[in-house]
C-alpha cells in the first residue's frame, strides 16, 4: 500500500472522528444516553449509532460510486431533512418519558428493573413492573439515517480523494471506524452527568428533559434552515 494512500486514510479516520461530533449526531445519541444508569451502556449507544451510520455510507456511497452517478440536490436536502424531524421525535420522546410516571429502580445480574408507577385519567393508582435498557437498536437506527442525510457529500468526498472503488471502499471503512471511535468517546462524556444523576430522580429528570428540549429546538431550527434559508421548500414545489 503507497505511502500517499495510507496518508489519505489517515486524513480519513481524523475527518470521521470530527464528523461524529457534529451538533446533529451529538445532539441525537445524547437522547439516547440520557436513558442510561450505567456508563458501558452509554459508551456502546455510541458505538452502535457508529456501526449503522458506517453501513449505510459504505452501502450507498459504493453503490453511486460503481454507477458513477450521484444523488440530486433535492434527494440530498430531502434526506438531511429527515435528520430535523427525527431529532424532534427523539427530543419529544425524551420529554414525555418522565410525564406522570414515578420510578422506583434497582439493578441486579446487569439488568435494570424498574417499577413504573402512573396515574390514569380517573385517578386511580397503577402499578407496573418493567425491564428497561438502552436501546442499541435504537441507536443504530439513529445512526443509519444520519447515514442516509451524509451519504452525498460522503460520496463526493471520497470520489475526490481516491482513485480506484477498492481504495473508496477502504477509505468509507476507515472513516466509519473514526466516526465509531469519535462517538464512543463522545457518549461516555455524554453519559456521565446522567449516570451520576440515576439515583436522584429530581436531577435526574431534569438533565432528560433539559436534553429532549435541546433536540426538538435543534430540530426545528435544523428543518427551518433546510427548508427555508436553503430552498429546500422551493424544490419541493418545483
Amino acid at each position: 500500500m503507497e505511502v500517499g494512500f495510507l496518508s489519505v486514510l489517515a486524513l480519513g479516520f481524523v475527518l470521521g472522528i470530527k464528523h461524529a461530533i457534529e451538533p446533529d449526531h451529538v445532539i441525537a445519541v445524547s437522547t439516547i444516553a440520557s436513558q442510561s444508569k450505567k456508563l458501558l451502556r452509554s459508551s456502546l449507544a455510541g458505538v452502535f449509532w457508529g456501526i449503522g451510520h458506517t453501513a449505510t455510507l459504505f452501502i450507498i456511497g459504493i453503490i453511486i460510486i460503481l454507477m458513477k452517478g450521484e444523488i440530486p440536490e433535492k434527494w440530498v436536502m430531502s434526506l438531511e431533512f429527515l435528520v430535523g424531524i427525527m431529532l424532534v421525535y427523539l427530543g419529544v420522546s425524551t420529554v414525555l418519558s418522565f410525564k406522570n410516571i414515578h420510578l422506583h429502580q434497582h439493578n441486579h445480574d446487569e439488568e435494570e428493573h424498574k417499577h413504573v408507577h402512573s396515574h390514569n385519567f380517573s385517578g386511580k393508582h397503577e402499578h407496573k413492573h418493567k425491564h428497561k435498557n438502552v436501546s442499541y437498536l435504537k441507536s443504530m437506527v439513529i445512526g443509519l439515517i444520519h447515514g442516509l442525510a451524509g451519504s452525498g457529500a460522503m460520496v463526493l468526498l471520497t470520489m475526490s480523494t481516491v482513485n480506484s472503488v477498492w481504495e473508496a471502499a477502504i477509505y468509507i471503512l476507515i472513516f466509519g471506524v473514526g466516526t465509531i471511535i469519535g462517538m464512543l468517546f463522545f457518549t461516555t462524556i455524554i453519559g456521565i452527568p446522567f449516570v451520576f444523576s440515576s439515583k436522584k430522580v429530581g436531577l435526574n429528570k431534569s438533565l432528560t428533559q433539559i436534553t429532549g428540549l435541546i433536540s426538538i429546538l435543534f430540530g426545528i431550527f435544523y428543518m427551518y434552515n433546510l427548508g427555508v434559508t436553503e430552498g429546500l421548500f422551493k424544490l419541493w414545489i418545483q
